[in-house]
């Protein structure tokens, strides 16, 4: 570690940007297989759909407004406003990384700012073509982002907490990603949807050989050791950065209590049984949500001090 300590502002703003740049990319992908879902069940509700899909990513609908595939796209895509949507959360990144550029890299800077530029053209292209090369534009930044992040800065407190924001975003959008497979349609899951969406694809059937089967999917997602967006993943790196940072800030024996909360939640889904995953999912993914929320609130109190976090749909950094 740094023998320099970090500024709060600036830990504050480091890791909003790691949550900020992980929604964007998590609710791009959470949207796209969602709306591929309605588009190929003409048997389903579209509107319940939509509805379920407001919902799953916490943003409240008025009862008396329609829900279409339309709102959906221009409440939770495009909105500049909303850090909930797509847009906002890069606005948000973007706005975060001016307040600390002292301590990100140029690249990253580049890449956050050319990303903010380049937003209202590939909104326009969007509206006129479909919004599939909207997702496939945020999560290629997305990963330039991460790839950049991880390359070209140092390891150092700053770095752990973009890396720790970027971690509990991933398990809460991870569990969004599951919840819009299991809520809001008359159809089955489409697990192949899913896998796509995670990024995940190439990955499952090498591990499991070509024998899908909901259960093993389902542990894949949350409890494999070495996939970078399962659960168990990225509580270990949230755990990892967070060990370091409370020694970096600790007295003797001082444990955090966000780090508790991770740790209880990395203990549960290790001794998980697989074979009982998919009936347990709906209750272990609003406990996973529940610990993101937790945790979120205790990070906030011992490293930033005078941010009061709100809800997840109104999540905002400064």
């Amino acid at each position: 570690m740094s023998e320099q300590r970090l500024l709060s502002r600036i830990a504050e703003s480091l890791y909003w940007i790691g949550r900020y740049v992980e929604r964007a990319d998590g609710t791009s992908r959470i949207i796209n297989a969602y709306i591929h879902r309605i588009a190929e069940d003409p048997f389903g509700d579209p509107e319940n759909a939509c509805r379920s899909l407001f919902a799953i990513l916490g943003v409240e609908l008025d009862e008396d407004r329609p829900a279409t595939t339309e709102i959906v796209l221009e409440d939770l895509v495009f909105s500049r406003e909303s850090p909930s949507a797509i847009t906002g959360a890069l606005r948000a990144a973007y706005e975060n990384a001016r307040r600390s550029r002292e301590v990100i890299s140029s690249e990253m800077w580049v890449c956050l700012n050319g990303t903010n530029e380049e937003v209202a053209a590939r909104q326009r292209q969007a509206r006129g073509v479909g919004a599939a090369s909207y997702f496939k534009f945020v999560s290629d930044r997305a990963a330039l982002f991460a790839g950049l992040s991880d390359a070209t800065i140092s390891h150092d407190e700053g770095w752990h907490f973009l890396v720790l924001g970027r971690s509990i975003e991933r398990i809460d959008m991870t569990c969004r990603l599951l919840d819009a497979q299991l809520v809001g349609l008359d159809s089955p899951p489409d697990w192949l949807t899913l896998l796509r969406a995670a990024g995940a694809m190439e990955s499952y059937l090498r591990e499991s050989r070509g024998n899908a089967t909901a259960e093993s999917l389902a542990s894949f997602l949350l409890l494999d050791r070495l996939f970078p967006r399962s659960a168990f993943h990225a509580l270990n790196v949230a755990d990892s950065s967070l060990d370091l940072l409370t020694t970096s800030h600790s007295r003797v024996g001082d444990t955090s209590n966000a780090r508790r909360t991770i740790g209880r939640a990395r203990n549960r889904l290790e001794f998980s049984d697989p074979r009982t995953l998919v009936e347990e999912l709906p209750e272990l993914l609003e406990f996973l949500e529940r610990t993101c929320a937790s945790a979120n609130d205790e990070i906030t109190s011992r490293y930033f001090r005078h941010v009061i976090a709100e809800p997840w749909a109104t999540e905002q950094g400064l």
